[in-house]
């Protein structure tokens, strides 16, 4: 009976001890609650103590996190819908406001913030059209949605580290038409592209044309020129070829006109016998 009293008051005593002590690690965040009123949150990683029953702790996960949410529907200034998907990052800064806010739960803390990020981004949304919500004023409204974010997360002890949006969609019915109307918008830029790149290619093929034609004048021209002159000047020789010797040169020209004229075995030629064109086949002496 005696032994039996020692091992149940040593398993007290440990059961005692092993609810005094707790452990906190580098990621965790802890609250001491003494019959439910906080007493102590500035814990150090390590092990620590507190007093069974009399006294319990609370522990929030400390890292970072990230809370996606569903996409959204918002309203631009042009009345026109937009599939907005979205992120934040938070961490818990001051785990006694984030308690009091919250009550410890993590994803309520993080719903909370993201109503206000959603109020934000309505708010900003019904101020701006269609492409100033998707590329010219975006990062200047992702820092507004952040500022409130951070001052929202400051109520509730939590520290809003980023907000993102991931795309901005319009919606399926919106689409097919915005498609539409931009593959028309294409279209037309294209015909006009072809109409202007035909309009060109008539001004350069007729500039062309007048320069090939100016051209192939010129020099017909030069051509006409160089020939009038050669045959001015064959002319002068065949003249002055004659005046030295008027019976050579009359038989050098027959000769010539013998050679061109018989210079097939099909040729005929019907004259008569007498004709001066055989003037040398009857008397081939020179005079």
């Amino acid at each position: 009976m005696m032994l039996s009293r020692i091992l149940i008051t040593l398993l007290v005593v440990l059961g005692i001890a092993w609810s005094s002590v707790f452990r906190v690690f580098e990621r965790e965040r802890v609250i001491l609650f003494q019959l439910g009123e906080i007493k102590r949150t500035d814990y150090e990683p390590g092990l620590h103590f507190l007093l069974p029953i009399y006294q319990n702790v609370l522990k929030f996960d400390g890292r970072l996190q990230t809370l996606d949410s569903e996409p959204q529907r918002f309203l631009t200034g042009e009345k026109k819908d937009v599939i907005v998907d979205s992120f934040v990052r938070w961490r818990i800064k001051d785990v006694v406001k984030f308690y009091l806010a919250t009550g410890g739960d993590a994803r309520r803390g993080g719903l909370l913030v993201y109503q206000k990020i959603n109020d934000a981004l309505r708010e900003e949304f019904g101020r701006r059209k269609v492409q100033e919500v998707v590329a010219g004023q975006r990062g200047a409204i992702l820092a507004i949605v952040n500022r409130k974010a951070a001052e929202r997360g400051e109520e509730l002890g939590i520290e809003v580290v980023d907000v993102r949006i991931k795309r901005i969609d319009l919606p399926a019915e919106v689409s097919n038409a915005v498609y539409e109307r931009m593959r028309a918008e294409r279209a037309r830029v294209a015909r006009e592209l072809r109409a202007r790149g035909e309009k060109e290619a008539i001004r350069i093929r007729a500039d062309t044309d007048g320069q090939s034609t100016v051209i192939s004048a010129e020099a017909y021209r030069d051509s006409e020129s160089a020939r009038g002159a050669g045959d001015a000047l064959a002319s002068q020789i065949y003249a002055k070829a004659y005046n030295q010797n008027p019976s050579f040169y009359s038989f050098y020209r027959s000769l010539g006109a013998y050679r061109e004229s018989f210079n097939s075995k099909e040729d005929i030629l019907v004259l008569a016998p007498d004709s001066a064109f055989f003037k040398y086949f009857k008397d081939p002496s020179p005079r």
